[in-house]
């Protein structure tokens, strides 16, 4: 794989990490909002899709984890 590939790789996963940043960051709110009694139906639906896109998420960063460490060594 080309240096720009490499390049792309990389970029994608900073932008992944951001955005699961921003999805933890909501997970969060939402879990202090249940934890405090402001659970509502929507509350708890949104953190099951947060959390979902979440664990999705994290998969592809593991993914282009390991494809870059792959290439790093090739």
């Amino acid at each position: 794989m080309d240096e720009a590939a490499i390049d792309e790789l990389q970029k994608e996963l900073a932008r992944l990490e951001v955005e699961e940043a921003r999805l933890s960051a909501e997970r969060d709110r939402l879990h202090r909002q249940i934890d405090f009694g402001f659970e509502t139906a929507a509350t708890r639906e949104r953190e099951r899709q947060v959390s979902d896109e979440r664990r999705l998420l994290h998969e592809r960063i593991d993914a282009l984890k390991k494809q870059l460490r792959t290439q790093q060594i090739a």
